[in-house]
């Protein structure tokens, strides 16, 4: 089965900002979490793969597809979601499903409805009266009406109380009990991505730190607290990220390079990403 998302050798410059040969897969009929501080280039990275910005470098294949070359063709195939939306204020929930029948071949007017009536959604009101939870469920329910195989998000529960987060990701597994589905999903709240992420693709200062499988990662890393001695002990190759203070050290260590019986910690998303830009250079 083809990959949902290839891209290879991704650079975009800005005035005091580069993406430098970002590079990652997703594979068909996974979630991957697109990580990364604010300003790291996740953004710059989506809209790369949207052709909404040009890059100076690199090759992007969605679906299988170009995305510049068959950028039409890779739309219809892709639903996505912005943080700041992606319909006027003004417009109301029927204005964006004429707007969208006349944008994909395949939109369904009844299915889009259907996601409105479940999150109890007053379809005559305007969007700019909407709270922004209701907001990104509109978002939402148009990106998964029309036959979206790959749906690509910037931030979707960010800002959303935690019973609302809730019923994004139950519609976000509803999605993925079809085998050919796939979620690129940039997120800040990294419990979502312990929840729901199959790959996680780390961006820190316009480079790819890491893109492995999450079950991977974790069961790969964990925290050792210890003293300076016991971490200077450490072959350096084991340990990621370290953080020492007055009273001890603490790492970020591949379990593989840990003697046996000292005391490795579970490990998450967030403390690796917290380990990899504040902790000190391992080496």
């Amino acid at each position: 089965m083809e990959n949902a998302l290839e891209i290879s050798g991704l650079c975009k410059q800005y005035k005091g900002f580069v993406l430098k040969n970002v590079s990652f897969t997703l594979p068909s009929g996974c979630v991957m979490g697109l990580v990364g501080e604010n300003g790291a280039g996740k953004t710059t990275t989506l809209k790369a793969v949207l052709n909404l910005i040009h890059r100076d470098a690199g090759t992007i294949h969605v679906l299988g597809q170009d995305n510049i070359r068959e950028e039409r063709a890779v739309k219809e195939r892709i639903g996505v979601v912005l943080e700041d939306g992606c319909f006027l204020n003004t417009m109301n929930a029927r204005q964006v499903d004429v707007l969208m029948g006349k944008a994909y071949q395949n939109w369904h007017s009844e299915q889009f409805f259907g996601f409105l009536k479940r999150f109890g959604i007053d379809t005559g009101k305007k969007i700019k009266d909407y709270s922004k939870g209701m907001r990104m469920k509109v978002n939402i329910a148009a990106a998964m009406s029309h036959d979206a195989e790959l749906l690509i998000m910037d931030e979707p529960t960010s800002g959303l109380d935690p019973v609302v987060r809730d019923e994004v990701l139950d519609l976000f597994y509803d999605f993925m009990q079809d085998e050919g589905h796939s979620i690129l999903l940039s997120s800040h709240i990294t419990s979502d991505l312990d929840k729901i992420a199959d790959y996680i693709t780390f961006i820190h200062g316009g480079n790819v730190v890491l893109s492995e499988p999450r079950d991977a990662l974790l069961d790969t890393y964990g925290v050792l607290r210890c003293t300076a001695e016991q971490l200077t002990a450490l072959d350096s190759a084991a340990v990621r990220g370290k953080r020492v203070g007055a009273f001890g050290c603490e790492a970020l260590v591949r379990r593989d390079g840990v003697p046996q019986g000292w005391p490795v910690e579970p490990v998450n998303i967030e403390q690796v990403m917290l380990f990899l830009t504040r902790g000190e250079d391992a080496k």
